[in-house]
Parts: C-alpha cells; sequence; structure tokens
C-alpha cells in the first residue's frame, strides 16, 4: 500500500525548508507528496516548486486545499499533515500496518504540542484522551484513511472549519479510528500568541456551539 501525503499550506514560507526536510526520507521511500496552496502571496508555492515537490492550488481553505490535494494523489492510503505538524519516525510504517488489517479504515495518532507554557502538555493529553473517547480526531492529530473510503465520503466538508470534526463523525459510521500511541509534534505557536487558557476557552466553546447546530460559517468568524 503506497502513502500519499497532502499538506495544505497558506503563506508558510518561514518554516518550509523544514518541512521540506522532514518529508524527504518519505519521498525517497516512494511515499507521494502533495502540497496544496490556497493562494499564499509569500512566495510559499515557489518554494514548493523549487524543491522539486509536487504541488497543487486550491481555493482557499484547508477542506479545499485538502480535497484539491486528495484528487491528485495515486496512494491507497492518504494522510492529511499540517504544515507545522512533524511525524514520529516510521509513521508510513504505522500508518500503513494499522490500515492493514481491515478492521480500521482510518486513524490519527496522539499529538505533543511544542511550546514553553506546561499547560500544553495538559492540552495535549486532553486532546488525545478526548479522542480515544469520542473517536473523535483533529486535524493537529494528522489524520490518515484508506483513499476508497475517502472518495466515498465525497472528502471533507466545503465548510471553513470543524472539518476535521466533521469527517470524523462520518467515518466512525464506517469503522472506529485507529488511535496510534506514537506523536506527532506540532507548533503550540496558536495557543502561545492567543494565550493557552483562551485558546483553550474558546476552541471548547467552538466544539460546544457546533454540536448544538451553529453553522460552521459562523464559528470561523468568531475564530478568526
Amino acid at each position: 500500500m503506497r502513502l500519499s501525503v497532502i499538506i495544505p499550506i497558506l503563506n508558510e514560507a518561514r518554516q518550509l525548508p523544514d518541512l521540506f526536510a522532514h518529508l524527504l526520507p518519505l519521498r525517497r521511500g516512494g511515499h507521494e507528496i502533495i502540497f496544496a496552496d490556497g493562494g499564499s502571496t509569500d512566495g510559499s508555492a515557489a518554494l514548493v516548486e523549487v524543491a522539486g515537490f509536487r504541488l497543487v492550488r486550491a481555493g482557499r481553505g484547508r477542506a479545499l486545499q485538502m480535497n484539491a490535494g486528495a484528487a491528485a494523489a495515486s496512494g491507497e492510503a492518504l494522510l492529511f499533515l499540517h504544515a507545522d505538524t512533524r511525524l514520529p519516525p516510521g509513521a508510513p510504517h504505522h500508518i500503513l500496518q494499522a490500515l492493514a488489517d481491515g478492521d480500521r479504515c482510518w486513524g490519527r495518532f496522539d499529538v505533543c504540542i511544542v511550546g514553553r507554557p506546561f499547560m500544553l502538555k495538559v492540552v495535549a493529553a486532553a486532546m488525545n484522551a478526548r479522542s480515544r473517547w469520542t473517536g473523535i480526531a483533529t486535524g493537529d492529530q494528522a489524520m490518515f484513511m484508506r483513499r476508497e473510503i475517502f472518495l466515498r465520503l465525497g472528502g471533507f466538508p466545503a465548510q471553513p472549519l470543524m472539518e476535521d470534526v466533521e469527517i470524523s463523525k462520518r467515518l466512525k459510521k464506517i469503522s472506529p479510528p485507529a488511535c496510534l500511541h506514537q506523536c506527532v509534534n506540532t507548533s503550540g505557536r496558536r495557543w502561545e500568541t492567543r494565550g493557552v487558557w483562551r485558546t483553550i476557552f474558546l476552541m471548547w466553546r467552538l466544539r460546544w456551539e457546533y454540536w448544538r447546530g451553529i453553522d460552521a460559517g459562523l464559528l470561523a468568524e468568531q475564530y478568526q
């Protein structure tokens, strides 16, 4: 089974060199790497092309970008990776092994949040525990799934926020997620910039309101 790694980007030029170095071993291992640019204005798209990675262009928004990347993918399994997230050693092996037995058609990794505040460790532990309890994954956890299942569901819903939550709900109806204990490392910049407690309360409130049926577009405005 071949893995296609899809990375949505928007103005990520500063951290792309480190990401390229992180992804090179996967490309050398025969896995497909696709960057989906949502209209960057900082030269991100040009950097991807100069580095020799495949680039697709899409409308702005992670759901639209990830769907465009998946449409261009040829692997039997898809991994959706945020630009500020780094995979653990042996990630392709863990993913393909989790999908190989047929009991699970999708999954995600545990997450570790990189940053100075101690509370980020608590936040990460809570995210991982909540995900195991609810069967809902977030984009920070590097979601993966069989391509055929992704296509059957019609991809990520075209909404500006909570697309990861929504597709998790749909995937759960097909199989429980494979919850891998290996950790992806994701940047804590969102929490550090906005404030850890403020961000925690914001995300919990948005999730509660989404569960209550509030439109994702309205929630995206609050998030921004």
